[in-house]
């Protein structure tokens, strides 16, 4: 399945609640709904991720392909851009973690030209958001819906971004 299929779940997700939060003046509601779609997005981030790093390393070679199935399996939302970095990519070679550091550089520096948005930033606050509703049973007190939709806009931009770089 290409990486880009899992995005499915939350943009049907976010299809749905648009249509309900347009007529909800409840801002206790919206909340909820907000901390529930940031975890959505981290699910389908974190998948699409495993999904990258699985077809690349399968198409390499198979057993690095049955050995990445296993090593991605236990990431358990351990998806922070300083993860993929230093510990992800680390392990695919050097030319790798250079190719995204310049991509991915390159997306920030076009996304804050174009909309005055930080795809690390916002990505980075989507994991936070996700972490404090998941585990700490709080909603995103400092995130608006429209935020934490941006945000998985954006970590969506970061996937494709690390999916250009990982091919040989």
């Amino acid at each position: 399945m290409p990486y880009a299929d899992h995005f499915k779940l939350t943009d049907d997700l976010i299809q749905h609640l648009d249509s309900v939060l347009l007529h909800l003046n409840d801002p206790y509601i919206e909340a909820k709904y907000t901390g529930f779609l940031s975890v959505s997005a981290a699910a389908v981030l974190e998948s699409a991720l495993k999904e990258i790093f699985i077809d690349f390393s399968s198409a390499k070679h198979k057993v690095f392909g049955d050995f990445s199935k296993v090593f991605f399996f236990r990431i358990n939302g351990r998806i922070a851009l300083q993860d993929i970095r230093d510990t992800y990519l680390r392990h695919y070679g050097e030319r790798y973690a250079k190719r995204f550091k310049t991509r991915l550089d390159k997306l920030e520096f076009q996304e804050l030209r174009a909309s005055n948005t930080s795809i690390k930033a916002a990505y980075g606050n989507l994991l936070t958001w996700r972490h404090e509703f998941a585990h700490a049973g709080r909603v995103p007190a400092n995130a608006s819906y429209s935020e934490v939709k941006l945000a998985y806009e954006c970590g969506k931009k970061l996937m494709g971004c690390l999916a250009s770089c990982m091919n040989r």
